[in-house]
């Protein structure tokens, strides 16, 4: 009588009888696997292991459903292992840790301009920042509304395209330098200091040793004699040319500073740092524009 009952009660009913229950006759598999559950584990159980025990149950309880002459062996709902999916680049730990010190190929510095331009968080302090500009200033270079909005966020794509490719990609490439920034977190505070204003002009090479910063010194000069052919409502004499070439210098220890000291502010109150460097780099930058 129950065997003829057994197919309609159906899988969870199974499943909760095989559990908690227990079989009428000898110990059947579902007494045992819920008794190895019971006995203390070493490690703690990950989801992974937990959603392919379940797995293993449900399908027990399914062939028990459809044959209730057969008694379920474990071993023929042995679960898949379980693996361990590595994210592509973890964002936040690989800022936080710095670059790994290796020379880099041209290929390499050319991979890592581009994703310094289309990273999504470049792209929204670029949105969010041209809607703040335009919008409270309607009467600027650009124009009011989403044509002026339009302009703002295609020229400030353009200065990083042009800011990543000389100074990230082909000045690197050509005179061997490390485009990347490394960190003193080791070091006291005042060292550290000195060594963001160092960096604008005396950097790293791929092989490890120090060089002239060519990418900050000739970098700089590059980009804004670029600038000078489609920013609108600049002055493009000598003067004003010098003038942001100095302030650009300037200012360019702002960005070493947030890469140097950041890091160790965000792992005191577990934000995002990445988000906040590019916030507040999009802030800093010398308003071109207008010089």
């Amino acid at each position: 009588m129950i065997a003829t009952q057994l197919p309609c009660c159906g899988a969870g009913l199974v499943l909760f009888c095989l559990l908690l229950t227990g079989c009428a006759e000898a110990p059947c598999w579902g007494q045992q696997t819920a008794g190895a559950l019971q006995q203390p584990r070493s490690n703690a159980v990950s989801p992974c292991q937990l959603r392919h025990e379940a797995t293993a149950h449900l399908e027990a309880a399914a062939a028990a459903a459809a044959d209730p002459a057969h008694i379920p062996d474990k071993s023929e709902f042995q679960p898949a292992p379980c693996t361990s999916l590595t994210p592509l680049i973890y964002w936040y730990s690989r800022f936080l840790n710095g670059p790994e010190v290796k020379p880099m190929s041209v290929s390499e510095k050319a991979h890592l301009a581009a994703r310094n331009v289309l990273e999504p968080f470049n792209a929204l302090t670029i949105l969010g920042i041209s809607a703040i500009s335009v919008g409270s200033d309607a009467h600027g270079p650009y124009g009011p509304g989403m044509k002026g909005f339009g302009k703002d966020v295609g020229t400030s794509y353009t200065q990083d395209m042009t800011g990543e490719f000389f100074g990230t990609f082909l000045i690197p490439s050509l005179t061997h330098q490390d485009p990347h920034y490394h960190r003193m977190p080791k070091a006291s505070v005042p060292r550290r200091i000195g060594h963001t204003l160092l960096q604008v002009v005396w950097t790293q090479g791929d092989n490890g040793r120090g060089m002239v910063n060519y990418a900050n010194l000739a970098g700089y000069a590059i980009d804004d004699a670029i600038g000078n052919l489609y920013l609108p409502d600049r002055a493009t004499n000598l003067r004003s040319s010098s003038s942001r070439y100095g302030i650009a210098l300037a200012l360019a220890p702002e960005e070493n500073v947030i890469t140097e000291f950041l890091p160790d502010l965000a792992r005191r109150i577990h934000v995002h740092a990445v988000l906040v460097r590019r916030i507040i780099n999009q802030v800093a930058k010398p308003d071109t524009a207008s010089q």
